[in-house]
């Protein structure tokens, strides 16, 4: 079945299953009688007659004893089945959300919008909703963020329905089908590496070369220099180059079936990270469940999954490997340093040494994670005060990327201004420096002091530019869509990231679940992600990947639009009713565009040339279904489902 069906059928019949199905002839039923757990939002928990943050519901001064408290973006969904004739309510953001919120709510009566508040701001006052809901067999109602998603404290206060029938009850949105769009790829040899890789002098490099096709292949490396030797068996390039330069290598793999070959510029200077980083992460996995076998289990099914053949090459440790302070438990606590000062780890990470050399023998990058302060945001060992011994115990080991957490820091500051924001990140990097290994700085603190601004100023490579991410509609869009702005901030070498990605099994440890993104939304997320330019980090357990995940990581049409050596960040260049289009520049002179829909049903997304900044005849090419679509000019529209995406590349069409 189609995309497109499956999305039709969903707008049809849209939820099923739910509670609280009693009749309730002539009577009022309170939303904030009805179970809240099947409210979806972007950030905490939705609260039964208090605020999102537990408080009482308050909007412009004025306390409400009931009603819903969520934060946008949110979606709550009703089965009436035609019992209520009225729904009321009186909404606002909530009085805690202090200057900063601004949010729309909306209402959807089977498939179509019968209210609209506009944008509402913090301090205005609360809005009155009285909608005719008669014979109406399902509600949704949505709260959507206005200009970002931070402080969107939103509340449906005194909200109820008059009810002549059967009562409201909530449900569930019935799972859509992981429709697989991707054909497999071909087992002709094609390689994936991205077309540039920077390295500074005298620091040890190790690259592999991506490229999938049927086993064995063989690689070249044709102009490759001085002080770099290439296996070829494994594809792996390794040795070290002292002068700055430029060197342009014909990388060549070969199988039985044939030969692709593919150039690589090669930068010898002050900048990696040309392309932005391609890995794992532990947290949003395992959080502090993390272990050494863990990370080598995570190793190795990126390679024997075949992610290393497109291009995904970090295995990165998040917090909880150092020892955490005053713990009982012998597996985690313990001293902390050396009497040289030198950062231990705990039980769970015997010899540090030994698995990043396991990790590099995969031919992979490994990564580690610390906090500038004390300790770090889960209670473990921080680099305060220790930051040179840090940074040269890491490049001992053999990291190759640090995530710098500011969580433990900010008990050494506690409103920092501007220099103080960056003061912690600056020194580090000095520290980094003088280690003489590559090391992706990757900066963490939330997108603080617009952090955009000056990240690649005091040497970040990468920096949240966001809280972190959970897997809900709510916090991957309101995300996401939140970084139109950003756009000039990124370069080759400097990238905002809006945090990990958070498709297949998930769960900040020890239990895991399958991601509570819809399979269209997962679309949506790496589609988006990849045109911001964001950095790759898989969140996921990469033991389990299923069909459908590999789908989604695998796809190098798409991936080329992230690792394109332009480093050009999208940006959006339309937004009409819950319909955004997106572009972004490719180098070799072919435009990505991503026509998202952020409704709860389908919609026709349109792109017109005059909007891209393009013209004439232009080829469309579908780059999740890796197909062509034909040849258009002006413009290309095309049918979107709810919360979903259709990522397209033009390029001039052939005379």
């Amino acid at each position: 079945m189609s995309v497109r069906r499956v999305f039709a059928s969903f707008c049809v019949l849209l939820f099923v299953g739910g509670s609280f199905a009693a009749s309730n002839s002539g009577g009022k039923v309170w939303l904030s009688d009805l179970d809240l757990s099947k409210t979806q939002q972007g950030w905490g928990e939705p609260r039964k007659n208090l605020s999102v943050e537990g408080n009482p519901l308050k909007i412009a001064g004025r306390t409400f004893e009931r009603g819903l408290g969520t934060h946008a973006d949110s979606l709550l969904c009703i089965e009436l089945n035609g019992g209520s004739s009225r729904f009321h309510a009186m909404v606002g953001v909530d009085d805690e959300a202090g200057t900063r919120g601004s949010v729309e709510f909306r209402i959807l009566a089977d498939g179509k919008q019968i209210y609209k508040s506009g944008l509402i701001r913090s301090n205005d006052p609360a809005k009155e909703v009285d909608v005719d809901v008669a014979g109406v067999q399902m509600l949704v109602l949505t709260v959507d963020s206005g200009n970002d998603m931070n402080y969107d404290h939103a509340d449906w206060a005194d909200a109820y329905f008059t009810v002549t029938g059967t009562a409201p009850k909530t449900v569930d949105a019935p799972r859509e089908e992981a429709v697989i769009l991707t054909p497999k790829p071909s087992p002709k040899p094609r390689i994936n590496s991205a077309r540039v890789f920077g390295v500074r002098p005298d620091s040890p490099v190790l690259y592999t070369i991506a490229a999938s096709g049927q086993r064995p292949l063989w690689f070249n490396a044709e102009n490759l220099p001085a002080g770099l030797s290439l296996d070829r068996a494994t594809g792996r390039i390794t040795g070290q180059l002292r002068r700055p330069g430029e060197h342009r290598i014909t990388l060549v793999a070969t199988n039985d079936l044939g030969e692709t070959r593919k150039e690589l510029r090669l930068v010898v200077g002050d900048t990696i990270a040309l392309t932005p980083p391609m890995g794992w992460n532990s947290w949003n996995c395992w959080g502090c469940a993390v272990d050494d076998r863990k990370i080598r289990d995570a190793a190795d099914s990126m390679v024997k999954s075949g992610l290393i053949h497109h291009g995904w090459q970090y295995v990165n440790i998040d917090d909880c490997w150092m020892v955490r302070r005053n713990s009982d438990d012998a597996t985690v606590g313990g001293p902390t340093r050396d009497e040289a000062g030198r950062i231990l780890t705990n039980k769970r990470f015997p010899d540090m040494k030994g698995l990043t050399d396991y990790v590099h023998s995969l031919g992979l990058k490994v990564g580690t994670y610390i906090s500038p302060g004390p300790w770090t945001c889960a209670g473990y060992e921080g680099s305060w005060q220790h930051e040179q011994a840090d940074a040269q115990r890491f490049a001992e080991w053999g990291f190759d990327y640090l995530k710098y957490d500011w969580c433990g820091y900010g008990s050494i500051v506690r409103q920092p201004d501007l220099e103080q924001m960056q003061e912690p990140y600056l020194f580090m990097r000095m520290c980094l420096t003088r280690t003489n290994r590559d090391i992706v700085y990757s900066l963490c603190q939330y997108g603080m002091g617009d952090v955009w601004k000056w990240g690649a100023q005091v040497g970040g490579n990468c920096w949240r530019t966001t809280g972190d991410i959970t897997d809900s509609w709510g916090s991957m869009s309101g995300i996401g869509f939140a970084q139109a702005e950003l756009a000039p901030y990124a370069s080759p070498g400097h990238w905002n990231d809006p945090d990990m990605l958070v498709v297949g099994m998930v769960g900040w440890g020890p239990s895991l679940r399958d991601s509570r993104l819809t399979p269209n939304e997962q679309y949506t997320h790496i589609s988006l992600w990849c045109l911001l330019c964001s950095p790759l980090l898989i969140g996921c357990d990469l033991t389990r990947l299923d069909d459908f995940t590999m789908n989604l990581l695998t796809n190098d049409e798409i991936l080329e639009v992230n690792q394109d050596p332009l480093g050009e960040q999208a940006h959006r260049v339309t937004q009409d009713n819950y319909r955004e289009v997106w572009t972004k520049r490719m180098e070799d002179g072919s435009t990505a565009v991503g026509l998202f829909n952020r409704d709860e049903v389908p919609q026709t997304v349109t792109a017109k040339w005059s909007d891209l900044h393009v013209s004439g005849k232009l080829r469309v090419r579908d780059l999740w279904r890796q197909q062509d679509m034909g040849v258009f000019e002006g413009a290309f529209g095309v049918e979107v489902p709810r919360h979903g995406v259709v990522l397209v590349r033009l390029f001039p069409a052939a005379q």
